[in-house]
């Protein structure tokens, strides 16, 4: 297994990645354009999303897929050698390995190992929910109904409704982790020495990574997006943290798996059933911010850097532990 194969020249690669970044913030920013342009704004963690800002914000999570399916067929082959992409399991477009294995769209093979590396995004995200979930609690700044408030069928309920619509929503989240755990990390690690790149070139390349995507959903933060009521001086770099701590673990499901795939699995959990059970979980009157509960948190800061610390201690980051082919 090899992080990528025929790579084009230095200068073509930082070429499709500038290529990239443009593409998939203008798509955010136009995909944006009406919400922005009508000054709406999000007042409440509690409030719902209406049907323009639901069409608006899955319009804008195509941008990065559209932006890396751009560069690999026209910017990276156009400019011969080849532009493989997975990380683990790569191929090489020039070489046959055709655009799904430049970016790591595929199953893990074989199927019970797939079955395997689709469930543990599940079990982990809902293990750090759950987890961040009693740190706000025993910290008071979660406000826990009590388990003696909840009712096992109204928890049934939420947990089905919440897969369905994990299920309908996986598309969407596909259209981010294509561009960025399909493309951008992987072509980062590559920049600084590939699989065997050094300590300071993956940290670079998770730094940058975790704060390109964070910093493309500026638009929804300027409007209240991620954190209702809050200046967007405390929105922003309290995103860039949350990315910044949150990407190395989808990164580590993309890499154990030598696919995209659990990586989606892990952001669609993180971004629905996740803040779900935040709100499932607290006291119906009570009022939600996310910057006090949550993963987008300091809660889930706290919960989300220990996790890190542990998958970096143990080598679990390092495209170098799995392998070479």
């Amino acid at each position: 297994m090899t992080l990528l194969t025929k790579s084009p020249p230095s200068a073509g690669r930082r070429r499709g990645l500038l290529v990239y970044v443009v593409l998939a913030y203008a798509g955010m920013w136009a995909a944006m354009a009406p919400l922005l342009a009508d000054g709406y704004r999000r007042a409440d963690a509690r409030e719902e999303v209406g049907g323009l800002e639901q069409l608006c914000i899955g319009a804008a999570m195509f941008a990065p897929a559209l932006a890396a399916l751009f560069v690999v067929r026209f910017v990276e082959r156009g400019r011969g050698g080849g532009a493989g992409g997975g990380d683990v399991g790569g191929g090489d477009v020039g070489g046959g390995g055709g655009i799904r294995d430049a970016l790591a769209l595929h199953w893990p093979r074989p199927r019970a190992r797939a079955v395997r590396a689709c469930l543990l995004p599940v079990g982990v995200l809902g293990g750090l929910t759950a987890a961040m979930l009693a740190v706000g609690t025993l910290a008071g700044s979660y406000p826990f109904a009590g388990f003696g408030a909840l009712d096992a069928g109204a928890v049934g309920t939420w947990a089905v409704r919440g897969v369905i619509g994990m299920a309908l929503s996986l598309p969407l989240f596909f259209g981010e982790e294509l561009g960025w755990q399909g493309f951008l990390f992987p072509r980062l690690v590559r920049l600084g020495g590939g699989a065997e790149a050094g300590t300071a070139a993956l940290v670079r390349a998770y730094l940058l990574t975790g704060t390109a995507f964070a910093l493309w959903h500026l638009p929804p933060l300027l409007m209240g997006g991620q954190y209702p009521g809050r200046p967007w001086y405390v929105a922003v770099p309290a995103f860039v943290l949350s990315c910044v701590l949150v990407l190395p673990v989808f990164t580590w499901l993309r890499l154990r798996s030598g696919s995209v795939v659990p990586a989606v699995l892990a952001h669609t959990f993180a971004s629905s059933m996740s803040v779900s059970m935040v709100k499932e979980f607290a006291d119906p009157d009570a009022e939600l911010d996310p910057l006090t509960m949550g993963l987008g948190g300091w809660p889930g800061w706290i919960v989300l850097g220990a996790f890190v610390a542990f998958l970096a201690f143990t080598g679990r980051l390092r495209p170098s532990r799995y392998g070479r082919g």
